[in-house]
């Protein structure tokens, strides 16, 4: 096959948690062709599959998918890392002459890939230590603290993602300036490389109907019994037990839920605040184009092929 052009634009469907993408995204790339590659931060990790809304066997069969189960959960993995894999891979798809469609909603892999990353200090391992230890010692100080210094920060980081909060605050220490101010690289109008972006949309309401019922399904379907296993077996790194799902079923096997109703309602509380910090980011971004959840497979490809579509280019 001929290898295709690098400048072709790269097609990206994302949107909030329990949007609907996926199975949109799905139906998208078998009707063309093309191969998944996943921007989801927690389908990097081996075994959790239930809380991270995997693609199914049959869904890997119909499709080829990309970028999922690099490492295992005890592994560390972060966003430098990611885009180095998806680097690799589009090269790879490239080079066999096959179209590559970027699907998931973790906006910072979004915006580091085709924005690219920021150049922040290098990590200080003593700071780091300290800065975690005091996290041992007083859980929640890291955030209370990012929320006097950075709120703006501090309102997309959530409380348990320590991995973040670390970073956060070695990154204040070091340079005196919040991270916040340095990831205005991700405002400007300039991007990395060509792509055209579509978020699918739902109003709030039918996304807390849907976390509803997704939550149910996950635990039905055993996701206590799953972060349970994982715990024997190496256990989460700071960032895969940040997972939402996983941190609460954490919480609730060391008896800190009085039963599996606020484990349920806990679960949903969170997800409901990812979907806000989702929106959030994916509203920065005026030059993407929104499109309804229960739109036709076949219409998200014309708003793709569509010489009026929005492309974003360097």
């Amino acid at each position: 096959m001929t290898a295709l052009p690098h400048s072709e634009p790269l097609w990206v469907v994302t949107g909030p948690t329990a949007s609907g993408k996926t199975a949109l995204a799905l139906a998208l790339a078998e009707a063309t062709g093309r191969e998944i590659l996943s921007m989801d931060s927690m389908a990097v990790y081996r075994h959790m599959d239930i809380g991270t809304a995997k693609p199914s066997a049959a869904e890997r069969q119909r499709v080829a998918h990309h970028l999922i189960d690099l490492v295992d959960p005890h592994e560390t993995f972060d966003t430098a890392r990611w885009c180095e894999r998806a680097e690799q891979t589009l090269a790879t798809l490239h080079a066999s002459g096959k179209r590559a469609l970027f699907v998931g909603g973790t906006p910072l892999y979004l915006m580091a890939f085709f924005k690219g990353m920021m150049q922040g200090p290098s990590r200080d391992s003593e700071l780091r230590a300290a800065l975690e230890a005091r996290e041992v010692a007083s859980p929640g100080c890291l955030h209370a603290e990012l929320q006097l210094r950075d709120p703006a920060s501090a309102a997309r980081i959530h409380l348990r993602d320590l991995r973040r909060l670390v970073r956060a605050l070695e990154v204040l220490q070091l340079t005196g300036q919040p991270i916040s101010e340095q990831q205005h690289h991700f405002s400007r109008a300039d991007w990395q490389r060509p792509c055209r972006i579509v978020v699918v949309q739902r109003d709030r309401e039918q996304l807390h109907a849907r976390v509803k019922v997704r939550t149910e399904a996950m635990l039905a379907a055993g996701l206590v019994a799953e972060t349970e296993a994982i715990e024997r077996d190496g256990g989460f790194s700071q960032t895969a037990a940040a997972a939402i799902g996983y941190a609460e079923c954490r919480a609730f096997l060391r008896g800190r839920f009085k039963d599996e109703t606020e484990l349920r309602n806990r679960i949903r509380r969170s997800t409901h605040q990812l979907i806000r910090r989702q929106t959030t980011w994916l509203r920065r971004l005026p030059e993407i184009r929104s499109l309804p959840a229960d739109i036709d497979p076949q219409q998200l490809r014309a708003a793709f092929d569509s010489p009026e579509s929005p492309a974003v280019h360097r």
